[in-house]
């Protein structure tokens, strides 16, 4: 048994530069090679959602776009073209199968935003029960930050959180992690196996190493750490080979991330993998060793802030070196938090003009990195 037998709800994720050749068309012998391995894992009563990049690859061949660097608007353009032809390739090879297809088109910010993330969450879960395959992708013709990143691997493993995935595949053109980029340095060493996302492990990310998609693996450690949040083991494996599932399956060669603690309830799993947080907090020693025990973050215990917020939106709690130490939910807006941040609660009513609550970001709010 491998862990992508034990799987019982898969994401997998597939780049650019696998699914969309050199001259700008679907690979279909290797798409067909996949959604072989699809239906095999759908046969064994594993459900599958596919979060596929290449909209923009496929579509800027078709606008004679060329191969240089695009604009925004072009790239936009390009999607709205290419995704058409993408949406209809992954039903042509997964209808081989009987099985049918769903498209999703989402940004990151339809996982920022709580109503929309509990939308999203729901037609997921319908199309699941209803045994369609979602193929979802970012929705490129609107997005601005998301298109500029390319970040599908994040977008994948916010999806894995959004509907309780077991399991998450990275298919990528590398089989894996390792310790230095090993296109550079033959020395490098594999890792088969991460357990917990050290600083160690977090500087072995390498440079993007493709020409169609911008992500690498510093997003795909990103990605591990969200999933991990929410109890979802990801694998890192070579997806240029036909049939990377099965070979996965069989044993192949891959960095599995393991997850080692619960899940985080729903509410702090979407804390924990916000990935546009709004500002940052700084925090004195006194406040850090208070957060490592559990405690409320009191603005007095705050040195600094940066970013304008609104009250409920996602700021990263700094140590007094600048290192992310826990992320969460301001009670406050930015323009009432720098009014408050080094005074204790009895001062909030005259600094504020109103009595508002004694922390800046409740316990309940907050997740630790």
């Amino acid at each position: 048994m491998t862990a992508l037998t034990e799987a019982r709800r898969l994401v997998v994720k597939i780049g650019s530069s696998l699914l969309v050749d050199d001259s700008g068309e679907i690979n279909r012998p290797w798409l067909d090679a996949v959604a072989d391995d699809l239906a095999a894992c759908r046969a064994r009563g594993i459900e599958v959602i596919v979060v596929s990049s290449g909209a923009v690859a496929v579509g800027r061949r078709r606008l004679a776009l060329g191969k240089g660097p695009l604009r925004l608007d072009e790239k936009q353009a390009a999607a709205a073209t290419g995704q058409i032809r993408l949406a209809h390739a992954y039903q042509e090879s997964l209808a081989r199968h009987g099985l049918g297809v769903a498209q999703v088109l989402l940004t990151l910010d339809d996982s920022e935003n709580r109503r929309r993330y509990l939308n999203a969450r729901n037609t997921l879960d319908t199309l699941l029960r209803l045994g369609a395959v979602p193929v979802i992708n970012e929705n490129d013709t609107v997005a601005t930050a998301e298109i500029r990143v390319g970040d599908n691997d994040r977008l994948a493993a916010r999806v894995a959180q959004m509907i309780g995935a077991d399991t998450l595949v990275l298919l990528s053109d590398i089989d894996g992690l390792y310790s230095a980029n090993p296109r550079q340095d033959p020395q490098a060493r594999f890792i088969p196996h991460v357990h917990e996302l050290t600083a160690e492990i977090e500087a072995m990310a390498g440079d993007p190493g493709s020409s169609h998609g911008t992500g690498g693996m510093v997003t795909k450690l990103m990605a591990a750490r969200i999933a991990l949040a929410a109890g979802c083991r990801m694998a890192i494996t070579l997806g240029t080979p036909l049939h990377p599932l099965r070979a996965l399956e069989q044993g192949g060669r891959c960095t599995w991330f393991h997850p080692h603690d619960e899940p985080l309830t729903a509410r702090k799993q979407w804390i924990a993998g916000s990935v546009k947080p709004q500002g940052s907090l700084t925090v004195d020693a006194g406040a850090q060793r208070a957060l490592k025990k559990g405690g409320s973050l009191l603005p007095a215990g705050v040195t600094a802030l940066e970013g304008e917020f609104q009250k409920g939106d996602t700021v990263v709690v700094l140590s007094p070196e600048g290192r992310a130490v826990a992320r969460g939910l301001s009670a406050y807006s930015a323009e009432d938090a720098r009014l408050i941040i080094g005074h204790k609660s009895p001062d909030f009513e005259r600094l504020l003009g109103y009595r508002g609550p004694d922390v800046l970001i409740h316990r309940d709010d907050m997740v630790l990195d």
